[in-house]
């Protein structure tokens, strides 16, 4: 089976069952048998996205059962990724993708993987495949 890329959008989505795509989160969780692959920037903003007091106690947990994971692979936060995705950032100034989503797209192009765990158009605007649309 071919490794998919976990967007925030996918850990969220996880998080809250009010969620609209929490149903189609927590399905795939529990039937996908490959590896699933995010980024450190990922986690940084999912972290910075469960900030508040309320939803604070929520990342930590989710974060050491990412590590507990055999087939979940974090990529770590690496200048030189970095410097690749700030040049594809400024490279598309018509678009609205975010910094996160930029080195996330570069990511995915990197490691071949064309399907990713979000309902973010970003990435189908970039040619690959949202599976929680």
């Amino acid at each position: 089976m071919k490794p998919v890329f976990a967007d925030t959008f996918y850990f969220l989505a996880l998080l809250n069952q009010h969620e609209s795509s929490h149903a189609k989160a927590l399905d795939f969780t529990k039937s996908f048998r490959g590896q699933i692959l995010t980024t450190g920037w990922i986690l940084v903003e999912l972290g910075d996205g469960l900030a508040n007091p309320r939803r604070r106690r929520l990342f930590v947990p989710m974060y050491r059962d990412m590590l507990a994971q055999p087939d979940f692979h974090i990529v770590p936060c690496a200048d030189d990724l970095l410097r690749q995705g700030i040049d594809f950032y400024d490279q598309r100034p018509d678009k609205e993708w975010s910094l996160t989503d930029c080195l996330s797209l570069v990511v995915m192009d990197q490691q071949k993987i064309t399907d990713a765990l979000t309902g973010d158009h970003h990435f189908e605007q970039a040619g690959f495949t949202a599976l929680l649309k």
